[in-house]
């Protein structure tokens, strides 16, 4: 409950460094896989908790959709509603059964008939507080948002076991089931040492806000693309070969261009790189790659239309020794000297950009989108290879994005603590005496002006859909986007790649927004069509 109840990040680690010491075991290393991305499959969706809700508390659907909208979080919204039991529990319930129990029981349940499913949930339902349901519904809906980051969880569990973070970080990355592993399995020197597909964690960069001039002399820095694709790693050990994605799935199967580094890379070798869709060594863009994510079978007209590289950046590993801890340097040159080596069509060196000084690197950073890259990235040539984000000897130097006026036309309440507020927000360009939807947002605003726009939509709603408010087109907003993409999704015949406000324009009125034909153009110099 502390956890959920403080903003301090001191009393959030307090917390789970007490936990780790004295929780059950098993629960431990399920805990560890909730907050490191590994929750289980929902064994139900939304609608068919909502149903057994409904049917519990004996209240009609409309009612229950009302309470939904206005609390903004599913469990939430189902354990305030639940009838209240606690004064019957306590008098009849000895002992409380562990976390374990319910996620692998809801596990089990995944291919059971949903008549099983219903009656577990609902029964686990009568035997809990108010406070245990909410928790429990967030077990089986997956969303928590109590501000634990792994990174936290890492720092917590170093403290337990007196381990370096950096060292913990990397024996819980991987591909291991929570099912199974024991916690001193999970911790300990032996579970990193037998699992040959372990991949590193990965060293992330802050963006650079200030002038580079900040940095220093140039001559320290080692400055490549900032590329638009998936992080990953590419690890070969024990004949095996491996391809991880940044948020640690294993995503070997899906990329078919990588099997045959099989027969090409050397036992005991991690690179570190970016999945990118590429013909003739030149990246594509992102909206290429998103019609490979996600399916199970490619097909020959999909390797052929967007065809898949890797390009190398950085060398974690070689002949089973960690270079982590190398200077960026000598892990370059060896870099180099084996991909060249290999010469193969799917495995590219990242280039190193070629300056001297920072003025003529900005003049370069304007050509980024011409070569398919978000911007820069600078790397200190004495840096090593760290764990998770930090200040310093990584940066990334992003292009400045693209942006374009739009009237909100559509709004919806956001989840968490904006659950209440109205600030999921769709936008349209003119197009003639027509105003055609293209996007939505919901970030960069301040809270004041989030309670502004709420009480706007509160105030000018002219017809509802569910959640969603159709609002008066009156406010101008200025979004920032990373890139753009003809699309057959979207009535404007375009998609927006990480859209989000840049500032709201209250000097401009809607007959002066963007017109469809802007963003054409936008699409014609900078997007794939």
């Amino acid at each position: 409950m502390k956890i959920g109840t403080t903003t301090k990040t001191n009393d959030k680690l307090d917390a789970l460094v007490d936990y780790f010491s004295i929780a059950d075991e098993k629960d431990k290393v399920w805990t560890i896989a909730i907050f490191s991305g590994r929750r289980p499959k929902r064994a139900v969706n939304s609608t068919q908790l909502a149903t057994y809700c409904v049917e519990v508390a004996q209240i009609p659907f409309w009612m229950f959709d009302e309470c939904w909208h206005t609390v903004g979080d599913l469990g939430e919204t189902i354990a305030l509603l639940l009838p209240d039991n606690e004064a019957e529990i306590k008098e009849k319930r000895q002992d409380e059964r562990p976390l374990y129990y319910y996620i692998e029981e809801l596990k089990r349940l995944e291919k059971e008939d949903e008549a099983i499913r219903k009656a577990f949930i609902k029964e686990s339902w009568a035997e809990m507080t108010s406070s245990e349901r909410f928790v429990f519904n967030k077990l089986i809906t997956g969303n928590f948002r109590i501000g634990v980051s792994q990174k936290l969880m890492v720092n917590a569990l170093a403290k337990t076991v007196e381990a370096e973070p950096s060292v913990i970080a990397h024996r819980i990355s991987g591909n291991w089931d929570p099912s199974t592993i024991t916690y001193d399995e999970l911790l300990g020197e032996e579970a990193h040492t037998s699992d040959v597909s372990k991949p590193y964690p990965f060293y992330l960069a802050y963006a650079l806000e200030e002038d580079p001039h900040t940095l220093g002399d140039p001559n320290d820095w080692q400055v490549e693309w900032k590329w638009d694709g998936i992080r990953g790693e590419i690890i070969k050990r024990q004949g095996e070969l491996f391809v991880w994605s940044r948020g640690e799935e294993l995503m070997t199967e899906k990329f078919p261009e990588y099997h045959s580094l099989q027969e090409v890379l050397p036992n005991g070798i991690a690179l570190d790189g970016e999945i990118i869709p590429s013909i003739d060594q030149k990246p594509l863009p992102f909206a290429i790659l998103q019609t490979r994510i996600g399916r199970k079978n490619i097909t020959k007209k999909q390797l052929q239309e967007a065809p898949i590289a890797f390009f190398a950046y950085d060398l974690l590993e070689y002949e089973g020794e960690d270079w982590r801890t190398r200077p960026l340097e000598e892990r370059r040159a060896k870099l180099e000297e084996l991909i060249i080596g290999f010469n193969h069509p799917a495995l590219i060196l990242s280039p190193v950009v070629s300056f001297d000084t920072w003025d003529e690197l900005a003049a370069l950073r304007n050509t980024s989108r011409e070569m398919g890259a978000e911007g820069f990235m600078l790397k200190k040539k004495s840096s090593t290879y760290q764990v998770g984000r930090k200040r310093g000897d990584w940066w990334k130097w992003k292009v400045d994005p693209l942006t374009i006026d739009a009237v909100m036309v559509y709004a919806q309440k956001g989840s968490g603590r904006r659950s209440n507020l109205y600030t999921d927000y769709t936008f349209a360009v003119r197009d003639g005496d027509k105003l055609v939807t293209f996007t939505k947002a919901y970030s960069g605003l301040t809270d004041k002006e989030f309670a502004q726009v709420d009480a706007f939509v509160k105030r000018n709603s002219i017809e509802k859909f569910g959640p969603v408010r159709t609002v008066k087109p009156e406010l101008v907003f200025e979004l920032a986007f990373e890139g753009i993409a003809a699309s057959s999704r979207h009535k404007s015949g375009v998609a927006l790649r990480f859209p989000r406000i840049l500032r709201w324009r209250h000097d401009k009125k809607p007959e002066e927004i963007n017109t469809l034909y802007d963003l054409k153009q936008i699409l014609e110099i900078y997007g794939q069509k």
